[in-house]
């Protein structure tokens, strides 16, 4: 059992943990959306297209390409950066438009929260690299000790 779990670690990297664990937390938000939907205070950008119900199933489905994504090696891996931030991108959006429309006032500290938490952690993680070596001190590199 150690060695799989070594083995997957392994497979997974930084990056793939990441993503990971960020599909799983989209996916389990979708169903969240679809067991019990919240109130649609200012989502109305989105509910005028369709149910929070069906909005949900985005969350889902970014979800699992973000968690498929996770396996896959470093370069590849590009598709579950872009899933994953589709959905807090769209609601970023729903919320700003609800405050530039006088709908939801409230909705400009959810949008920045999604821009800050969600988009800029997403994008900042996609530009880890897997495996990063430490800056070697002047005097290692000259062959003398530190």
């Amino acid at each position: 059992m150690r060695a799989a779990v070594r083995r997957l670690r392994k497979r997974l990297g930084r990056r793939g943990h990441f993503l990971l664990l960020l599909g799983i937390g989209k996916s389990c938000w979708g169903a969240g959306f679809l067991i019990d939907p919240p109130a649609p205070e200012g989502l109305r950008l989105l509910t005028h297209w369709g149910s929070l119900h069906h909005w949900a199933w985005l969350w889902i489905g970014c979800g699992l390409i973000t968690t498929v994504s996770a396996f896959l090696r470093v370069g590849r891996d590009w598709a579950g950066f872009i899933a994953a931030l589709i959905p807090p991108t769209v609601w970023a959006i729903a919320y700003t438009a609800a405050v530039v429309s006088g709908q939801y006032n409230r909705g400009i500290y959810v949008a920045i929260w999604y821009l800050t938490s969600h988009v800029g952690v997403i994008v900042w993680a996609s530009t880890v690299p897997e495996h990063s070596v430490p800056h070697v001190p002047r005097s290692a590199r000259r062959g003398r000790a530190a």
